[in-house]
């Protein structure tokens, strides 16, 4: 979640504190659900500020989703060395574990646009083009449909228990009761991570 700095001028403390406030309404009430009236009094402002920095709501979502991607490339960057890639699953599920937050934005988008186009179709591309390319140099393939189904395959193998969290608790909790529930649950969806790399890995 975004976090702001009182060594900032005023504007940018403003602007920092609707979009930590608008962080926390979208990710509870998606897009549609969120209200511009309980953004600003989260941010202890006029809604009207929404406005002045963001221009409308629809622009404030697409500003939290940089956010979000901003922060699960910062935390968990994908890498290029493929000792390291074996435990991408592994350190992105620990991410969603701390903080599902990213998912939720996800899943929100997801069910708000659907097959629409999406405002920012062409930054989030760019963002999938950077990876594609750490994963590009980290397994020697260069196909981009099988780079593309790859990177998809990991993303969904982490974030998929997350997305629906009642459906880790109903379908594989209540099989592993105790304290290693999750830490159990990492290790085999690293494990299959790992498998699917080097289904379509070069050999060195």
């Amino acid at each position: 979640m975004p976090t702001g700095s009182t060594a900032r001028p005023t504007g940018q403390r403003t602007r920092d504190a609707l979009l930590h406030a608008a962080y926390a309404e979208f990710t509870q009430y998606g897009p549609a659900g969120a209200r511009v009236d309980r953004i600003a009094d989260r941010a202890g402002c006029n809604k009207q500020r929404i406005y002045a920095y963001f221009k409308s709501k629809e622009n404030l979502f697409g500003e939290v989703m940089r956010e979000a991607h901003r922060q699960l490339a910062l935390e968990v960057p994908l890498p290029s060395d493929r000792s390291e890639l074996d435990e991408y699953v592994g350190k992105v599920f620990d991410f969603h574990y701390r903080d599902p937050s990213v998912v939720r934005l996800l899943a929100w988008e997801g069910l708000t646009y659907g097959q629409a186009p999406l405002p920012w179709a062409e930054e989030r591309r760019t963002f999938y083009e950077a990876k594609l390319d750490m994963l590009r140099k980290a397994i020697g393939v260069v196909d981009p449909p099988v780079l593309a189904a790859l990177l998809i395959e990991l993303i969904a193998i982490a974030s998929w228990p997350f997305v629906v969290p009642q459906q880790r608790r109903l379908l594989y909790e209540a099989h592993r009761p105790g304290l290693t529930t999750v830490e159990s649950l990492r290790d085999s969806l690293n494990a299959l991570g790992r498998a699917s790399i080097a289904s379509v890995a070069k050999a060195p």
